[in-house]
C-alpha cells in the first residue's frame, strides 16, 4: 500500500497540486465529455446510420475506455502522471476536432473510439496523480472531491454544448470539446509540479528493485482482485446501470422525452451535492460508512423502480438514486488508493479499472437482456440485488485490504483523526 506520509497538517486541497494540477483538468475534461455524449446519436445518423449503427457508434466510448485502461496504466508508469495527462488531454483534442470534421461515418467512429481511449489514460494519470500528492487521512475527501468535479463537468457540458449548438450547429459541440480537452492539457503543462507537495510518497519512498511490470502487479495483488476486485465490479455495475434505468423506465411508462430528461437531470444535481460530506465521513469513520449505505440505498431505490407509475413516484425513485450515488462519490477511487503499492501503482490502478469499467458496462447490459427477454421490471430488479451483494462484498474485504475501513480497524493501525 501507499506508505503513510509524516505531515498531516497540509492543506487539504493545495492550490498548486491538487486544485489547479487535477481538479480544474478533470472538470475541463468532463465538460467536453459531457457536450459529446448527447449529440454522438444524432451526428452518427445525420451520416447515414440506422438507430442501431448509431447506437453501436455510441457504445465505442465506454470500448474505448476499457480496451486503454492497461495500456493506460503502463503509460503513466513508464511517462509518468503529468505526462500521460498532457498526452491524453492532446489526443482527446484530437478526437474531437476528426468528430466535428468527420464526413463518413467510420471517422466519427474512430474519433468516439480514440476519445474513450484518452478518457482511460487521462483518468488513471490524475487518479494516480492525486494518490501520490494527496495525504492517506485526507484522501477521502479530496477522491471524492475529483468525483464531485467530474459530475459537475459532466453536468455542465450538455448545457455548453447545447448553446454552441444553437449558433454553430452540432459541430459546435465537438469544437468546444476539443477546446476544452486542450485547455486540460494546457493547465497541467502550465501548473509546474511541487515536489514539496508530494506528501504521501517522499523521495525515499522510490522502490529499489527490478520495475514493477503489469503481470508482476497482477501476481502479487491476485488475491486482493479475486476479493475487493469482486466489490468493484459490483459496484460499477450497479452504477452503470443507474444511467440507463431512468430513461428506460420512463420511455416504459410513455412519458415525453423532455419530462424524462428533467427528471434525470434532478438526479443529476442530487447527485453532486453530497460528494464532500461523503469524503468527510470516509476520512473520519471509515470508508464502509459510506461505501454500505450507498450500495444498500441504490439497491432498493431499483428494486423500487418497476412500482413507480407516473412523473412524481419516477422523480422521487431516481433522487434517491442520485443521493445514493452521490454519498458514494469517489469510494471506488478511495479504495483503489488505499490498496495500491507505491511500486507499480499505475499498473496497478489499470487492472483496477478495467474491473469498475466493466462493470459500468455490464450493469445496462442486464437491465436489457431483461427487456430483451420480454420484462425490463426483471432487469432492473436484477441490477437490484447487485447493491446488497456489493455492500456484503465490501462489509467483507474491505476491513481486509485497507486500514481505513472503519473505526475498528482505523483503532487497530492506530490512525486518529
Amino acid at each position: 500500500m501507499t506508505p503513510m506520509p509524516s505531515r498531516t497538517d497540509a492543506p487539504l486541497f493545495p492550490l498548486r497540486s491538487v486544485v489547479l494540477g487535477a481538479f480544474v483538468p478533470a472538470f475541463l475534461f468532463a465538460v467536453g465529455t459531457g457536450a459529446l455524449l448527447p449529440v454522438v446519436v444524432p451526428s452518427s445518423t445525420s451520416l447515414g446510420a440506422t438507430l442501431a449503427v448509431a447506437g453501436v457508434v455510441a457504445a465505442l466510448l465506454p470500448v474505448g475506455t476499457i480496451a486503454a485502461d492497461l495500456p493506460a496504466g503502463a503509460l503513466a508508469a513508464r511517462v509518468g502522471d503529468r505526462v500521460a495527462m498532457i498526452i491524453a488531454g492532446v489526443a482527446g483534442a484530437g478526437a474531437f476536432a476528426l468528430a466535428a470534421v468527420a464526413t463518413r461515418l467510420w471517422l466519427l467512429a474512430v474519433a468516439v473510439l480514440v476519445l474513450g481511449a484518452a478518457s482511460a489514460v487521462f483518468n488513471l494519470a490524475r487518479h494516480s496523480y492525486l494518490t501520490g500528492v494527496t495525504p492517506p487521512l485526507m484522501r477521502a475527501r479530496v477522491m471524492s472531491t475529483l468525483g464531485g468535479v467530474h459530475r459537475i463537468g459532466q453536468f455542465v457540458g450538455p448545457f455548453a454544448g447545447a448553446l454552441i449548438i444553437d449558433r454553430a450547429g452540432i459541430a459546435g459541440a465537438y469544437w468546444l470539446g476539443m477546446v476544452v480537452a486542450l485547455a486540460a492539457a494546457v493547465t497541467v503543462v502550465v501548473v509546474k509540479d511541487d515536489d514539496g507537495e508530494r506528501l504521501a510518497e517522499p523521495a525515499t519512498t522510490e522502490a529499489v528493485g527490478p520495475r514493477a511490470t503489469l503481470g508482476s502487479v497482477l501476481r502479487d495483488h491476485r488475491a486482493l482482485f479475486a476479493t475487493l476486485g469482486v466489490a468493484c465490479l459490483l459496484i460499477g455495475a450497479i452504477r452503470g446501470a443507474r444511467q440507463t434505468v431512468i430513461p428506460m423506465w420512463g420511455e416504459h411508462l410513455g412519458l415525453d422525452p423532455a419530462t424524462v430528461s428533467l427528471i434525470f437531470g434532478v438526479a443529476g444535481g442530487v447527485d453532486m451535492l453530497f460528494f464532500y460530506p461523503a469524503g468527510k465521513v470516509m476520512d473520519r469513520m471509515g470508508r464502509n460508512w459510506v461505501a454500505i449505505p450507498s450500495m444498500l440505498l441504490m439497491g432498493l431505490a431499483l428494486a423500487v423502480l418497476p412500482f413507480t407509475g407516473g412523473v412524481t413516484s419516477l422523480a422521487v425513485v431516481a433522487m434517491a438514486l442520485g443521493f445514493g450515488n452521490g454519498i458514494g462519490s469517489g469510494i471506488l477511487m478511495t479504495l483503489a488508493s488505499d490498496a495500491a503499492p507505491a511500486q507499480g501503482r499505475a499498473q496497478f490502478l489499470g487492472l483496477w479499472r478495467v474491473l469498475q469499467d466493466t462493470g459500468s458496462a455490464l450493469g445496462p447490459l442486464i437491465v436489457s437482456a431483461g427487456a430483451a427477454l420480454g420484462s425490463l421490471a426483471a432487469g432492473i430488479w436484477a441490477t437490484g440485488v447487485l447493491g446488497p451483494t456489493a455492500a456484503a462484498a465490501l462489509a467483507r474485504w474491505v476491513p481486509r485490504w485497507t486500514v481505513h475501513a472503519n473505526r475498528t480497524t482505523r483503532r487497530a493501525a492506530g490512525i486518529h483523526t
